[in-house]
C-alpha cells in the first residue's frame, strides 16, 4: 500500500488535486503533517479541487509529527530537489522499479514523503527517510509544484491492479519497530560499550546512519534485540516514549 505524507503543507488547492491524484493512481492513503492552515481541509479550493473522490474521510488523515505518520510504515522515501550533505539522492525513475513490490503489497505501507510548498523538506524530516530521491527535469525549469510532484510518482507505481496479499517470508520494520532497534542499540552500545564521550557520539551516528536506512525485517530486528539484551538491556518501547506498535493493534 502507498502512503503519501505531506508536511506542512501550505495550500488547500494542492491538497486537494493531491487526494485526487491519490484516487487517480490509487489504492493510496494521504496524511497531512500539521498543516499550515488548521482549516485547510474546510477550504472552498479543497473542496473544488477533491470534487468527485468519494468516502473522503477513510482516505486522508491529520497528525502532529512525521514520526506518527510514519509509525506502521515499512520504508519511507523523501523526495527533495537540494542536495544534501552526506545523504545521497537517486534519481526517481531508478528507485521506482524496485519499490513496485512494496508499494503494491497488501500488508506493508510505503510512505512517499514531500515537504511544504515553500520550503521542501527539512533536514530533520529527510533523515527520517530510509531512501532520498529527486525528480530529473529540465534544467531550464527544476521545479514542480506539489501536487504535479505527487502525480508523477504515484503513476510510476500504478500497474493498475489491486494491492496483492504478501508472500510467506520476512515482514519489513515499521516506523515504530526501527525507532525502538534503533533506540535500543544506542542505549546498549553507547551507554554501556563506549569507553568515552567521542566514541559514544560516533556510535550513536552510525546506528542512526546505519540503522535509519538499511532494509531490515521483524527477524533482523529480533537478533539485534537479542544482543542487546545479552549485553544487559531490558528496555522496552515505552521506556524510549514509543507509542504501541500499529502492528500489534492491526493483529
Amino acid at each position: 500500500m502507498k502512503r503519501v505524507i505531506l508536511v506542512a503543507p501550505e495550500g488547500p488547492r494542492n491538497v486537494g488535486m493531491v487526494l485526487r491524484v491519490c484516487d487517480n493512481f490509487g489504492p493510496s492513503e494521504l496524511v497531512l503533517v500539521r498543516p499550515a492552515r488548521p482549516g485547510i481541509l474546510l477550504h472552498p479550493e479543497f473542496e473544488q479541487m477533491s470534487h468527485g473522490v468519494e468516502f473522503i474521510e477513510e482516505k486522508l488523515r491529520v497528525v502532529d509529527s512525521l514520526v506518527e505518520a510514519l509509525g506502521d510504515c515499512t520504508r519511507a522515501v523523501g523526495f527533495t530537489a537540494r542536495v544534501r550533505d552526506n545523504l545521497v539522492r537517486e534519481e526517481w525513475n531508478e528507485a521506482a522499479p524496485r519499490l513496485l513490490d512494496l508499494a503494491s503489497s497488501g500488508e506493508e505501507r510505503l510512505a512517499l514523503v514531500f515537504g511544504a510548498e515553500s520550503t521542501g523538506l527539512c533536514t530533520k524530516d529527510a533523515g527520517l527517510c530510509q531512501e532520498l530521491c529527486h525528480i530529473r527535469t529540465a534544467p531550464d525549469h527544476t521545479s514542480l509544484n506539489l501536487a504535479m510532484c505527487t502525480a508523477v510518482v504515484l503513476q510510476r507505481l500504478f500497474t493498475g491492479e489491486k494491492v496483492h496479499q504478501r508472500e510467506p517470508g520476512g515482514v519489513n520494520l515499521n516506523g515504530v519497530e526501527r525507532e525502538f532497534l534503533k533506540e535500543n542499540l544506542k542505549y546498549t552500545f553507547v551507554e554501556k560499550v563506549a569507553r568515552s564521550p567521542e566514541a559514544a557520539r560516533g556510535i550513536a551516528l552510525a546506528i542512526d546512519r546505519i540503522f535509519g536506512r538499511a532494509p531490515l525485517t521483524t527477524s533482523d530486528a529480533r537478533s539485534w534485540h537479542m544482543m542487546a539484551r545479552a549485553l544487559g538491556s531490558e528496555k522496552t518501547p515505552p521506556d524510549f516514549g514509543i507509542g504501541p506498535n500499529p502492528r500489534n493493534e492491526q493483529d
